[in-house]
């Protein structure tokens, strides 16, 4: 496998125009993800925000990562840990505080779901609460109100002009004490002196021993071109501004047309070897499915043949201890439906459309069937595999056809 992670930004890169993933989208990650590459999504957004989409995802399942407010956390998505973590000052509250009342700039900063802001009436500041399903929190004395150290706060205002005088005059007298940028014409950001997205991937980098060769990043936005000038294969969206697209090693489809996908598809899953797919990866990854729960598990696979192995026990014998036909089924269509997945273009999704099966002698409890799929008709429509499943000791089972509908992504 040529790229073990894919980085990617949220915002008019993942999302569509609705702030939703679209359904090409989900589904070019969830299959390059069964292929043994991890995702990572790197967002300004807070970690609250990101969790959703994370589930959306099933970035736990397959081991992803989350690096939110512009690289200032790095979380695993399996089990919630913070990996790496910088924060501002406490100091500098005050400062900013001052700073934002002479600009009549709204402030606020992020703490676990809350929204914590001086302005609550102000109309960025509350679509950017619904957007993240943050709970706003009113206080009036900013600074002193803060009783954590937060990890970014955002000065608020419709006034460029105003915005862009302050952020020049930080960047030229507070270089080396907090770093601020525009992440929207609105927002001003201020954040730890050196913490970006590209910083924060090199740390994941580092932790996992996988070399910047090796990952790939989706971005649109200026903050993203760090990120996407460190990665071995960068990629700007359609959309992207020219300097954004100059920074970058290919230039996908815009949004509106599942850039993201289209990038995943060409630059990954095309070169996608049935002989990489880690199996042991999927068994694992599928442990709270029905194939998990049934304890099937992927022997072998290549593009005309698939094996699985499946216990004979409480979970898929019948009441007088003889493998129960339905179980021999669900085996039966997860052999062809991870066959037809190998097969199929990256822009195509396979979904079953029908099964049956011949039941010819019974395996019973404490025995370990093995059901050997092979193809007999690919079609630019459909897939038709014939599965026979046997005993340990080679004894057929049953024999079931299974075809698959082969769909193009939309």
């Amino acid at each position: 496998m040529k790229y073990k992670l894919l980085i990617l930004d949220v915002d008019g890169t993942l999302l569509n125009n609705s702030n939703e993933i679209s359904r090409r989208n989900l589904s070019a990650l969830l299959k390059v993800q069964q292929t043994g590459v991890r995702v990572v999504l790197a967002s300004g957004r807070p970690t609250y925000g990101l969790l959703p989409l994370a589930k959306t995802l099933e970035l736990g399942n397959y081991g992803g990562y989350l690096i939110s407010y512009n690289g200032c956390q790095l979380i695993s998505a399996q089990d919630g840990r913070v990996l790496f973590e910088r924060r501002i000052s406490p100091e500098l509250l005050p400062y900013l505080e001052r700073k934002a009342g002479e600009n009549q700039f709204a402030l606020f900063t992020y703490h676990d779901d809350c929204l914590i802001t001086n302005r609550p009436d102000n109309g960025h500041i509350q679509r950017e609460a619904t957007l993240n399903g943050l709970k706003m929190v009113y206080e009036e004395h900013f600074s002193t109100a803060i009783d954590f150290t937060p990890c970014k706060c955002m000065l608020v205002s419709d006034d460029d002009d105003a915005l862009t005088k302050l952020e020049d005059h930080w960047k030229r007298r507070m270089a080396g004490t907090f770093d601020a940028f525009r992440s929207e014409p609105y927002f001003l950001e201020t954040v730890p002196c050196g913490v970006d997205k590209a910083n924060t991937v090199g740390v994941l980098l580092d932790l996992l021993k996988v070399p910047r060769e090796e990952i790939m990043a989706i971005g649109d936005g200026v903050c993203d071109v760090t990120m996407i000038q460190l990665a071995g294969m960068g990629v700007a969206m359609g959309h992207s501004q020219d300097s954004v697209k100059r920074c970058a090693d290919y230039v996908t489809a815009p949004g509106v047309e599942d850039g993201v996908a289209q990038a995943i598809e060409k630059l990954i899953l095309a070169e996608v070897h049935p002989s990489e797919v880690p199996l042991d990866q999927l068994n694992i990854q599928a442990r709270y499915s029905l194939m998990g729960n049934l304890g099937i598990q992927y022997t072998y696979a290549s593009r005309d043949r698939i094996e699985a192995t499946m216990p004979v026990d409480q979970r898929t014998r019948q009441p007088f201890g003889i493998l129960h036909g339905g179980a021999s089924l669900a085996l039966a269509e997860t052999v062809a439906g991870l066959g037809s997945m190998l097969i199929c273009l990256p822009d195509e999704i396979v979904v079953g459309m029908q099964v049956s099966g011949n039941h010819i002698s019974s395996a019973h409890e404490g025995d370990t069937v093995r059901a050997v799929g092979t193809i007999v008709h690919q079609g630019r429509s459909s897939h038709v595999w014939n599965v026979d499943i046997f005993t340990s000791t080679n004894k057929l089972v049953s024999s079931v056809r299974v075809v698959n509908s082969v769909m193009k992504k939309k």
